[in-house]
């Protein structure tokens, strides 16, 4: 399904580096819409295609994308989407490939985003922005919440609107493992007892499982908080690497390869050959359930020293030749009606970035009478354990240095 849906949707990123290399290149950009109206920035978006680039690895996201947010720019705008596979260091490669090309106009005009991507390319000057506060729905936003206005240390400043907010929650089937180990002590017992039965991706749902680790082996929330400071990585990720080697040889295939991804260990904990998944999206269990992919004996929880919890986001290239589509598409996908929408498990179970205090009356209620999470923990009991992102070096650190002190070492 995923791939007959990137097949779809998406171009190979070998399509869009050919595209950058002159097979089409996309026209001069138009004047900068900020200096427009609200009303003149729909007119100029209306009739026009928008590009957006993102990670399509799991059916509920990409589907969500395809019948609703697609459907709605079509009806109401007359924007066509058009969505293409990518993520991370892809989309900072493709941008820095036409930075270097001298390219006037980008091969796409938004993307999803967040940490270290969003450092990268603010590096690179390659974000539009700051365009926020030009969006009308960005009044009901929780800019304030250090863990929705604040992307891995670094203020937003506008050059990405907050999408969703998420914490990492670790995934177990009650029938299998009825008493699940809830911190890093009993997990590390756990795991030597049963040896095989757990791992976790090399990917970005991995290293947040790894950085929360390593922030309570660092001790505990704040510990790491601040700019990136090398004397407090090597103490902290010095341990972590300690602790991860003493369980090596009791992980999956004895810890001498790990699932390149969050999807490949979603499916190894379905048939059973993992005793735990894990996800970024503390309610993403209850839509794996629906999905048929997870059993319905499927729990979640959250480790009793804390998971990162974060917000991921959506921006715009500095050459994306419609920003002005790209401001609407945007402006509707934080919408009360979208974010309603994506908030329902059914559909995908994502958490809002909205302030319910800034939200009208009657939208409260609806957001309030979203079917009730049947497998994952609600969001009050875990918002006490949530650890904010750490600055984006670390994350980058972790990716190197994981390979050569566990895999390698």
């Amino acid at each position: 399904m995923l791939q007959s849906a990137a097949m779809k949707w998406g171009v190979t990123c070998i399509s869009i580096i050919a595209l950058l290399a002159g097979c089409g290149a996309p026209p001069e950009p138009p004047a900068d819409p900020r200096a427009l109206s609200w009303p003149e920035i729909e007119a100029q978006a209306r009739g026009s295609a928008v590009n957006l680039i993102m990670w399509m690895g799991d059916p509920f996201i990409n589907q969500y994308i395809r019948d609703y947010v697609a459907t709605q720019l079509k009806e109401r705008y007359d924007i066509r989407l058009e969505v293409q596979s990518g993520q991370g260091n892809q989309i900072v490669t493709l941008l820095m490939t036409e930075q270097e090309a001298g390219k006037t106009a980008s091969a796409f005009d938004m993307m999803w985003i967040n940490g270290e991507t969003f450092y990268q390319l603010r590096q690179l000057n390659a974000l539009f922005g700051p365009f926020t506060d030009t969006l009308p729905n960005s009044q009901y936003i929780d800019f304030e919440n250090p863990f929705i206005g604040v992307d891995f240390q670094q203020p937003t400043e506008g050059y990405e609107s907050p999408w969703g907010n998420v914490q990492l929650a670790i995934i177990y089937d009650s029938a299998r493992t009825p008493d699940p180990p809830r911190n890093r002590e009993a997990l590390a017992a756990w795991v030597r007892a049963n040896p095989g039965r757990f791992t976790f991706d090399t990917q970005f749902t991995g290293m947040t499982f790894l950085k929360s680790l390593m922030i309570d082996l660092a001790g505990g929330p704040g510990a790491l908080d601040g700019p990136f400071d090398e004397a407090r990585y090597q103490r902290g990720s010095t341990l972590l690497w300690e602790y991860l080697n003493g369980l090596k040889p009791f992980l999956w295939r004895r810890g001498e390869s790990f699932p390149n991804g969050v999807a490949q260990l979603h499916q190894m904990f379905a048939n059973g050959e993992v005793d735990f998944t894990m996800s970024n999206n503390d309610g993403e269990v209850d839509n794996k359930v629906i999905q048929g992919l997870f059993p319905d004996t499927a729990r979640a929880f959250v480790l009793d020293g804390g998971t990162i919890q974060n917000s991921h986001y959506m921006g715009v290239p500095k050459r994306a030749p419609n920003k002005a589509a790209a401001m609407v598409a945007i402006n509707f996908m934080i919408s009360l009606e979208a974010q309603l929408h994506k908030m329902d498990p059914a559909v995908w179970g994502d958490g809002t970035v909205l302030d319910m205090d800034k939200v009208p009356l009657e939208w409260r209620a609806k957001f309030r009478n979203l079917p009730t999470r049947r497998h994952a923990p609600p969001r009050e009991t875990i918002q006490d354990k949530a650890l904010m992102e750490l600055a984006p070096e670390y994350m980058i650190r972790l990716y190197e240095d994981f390979r050569k002190h566990v895999i390698e070492g």
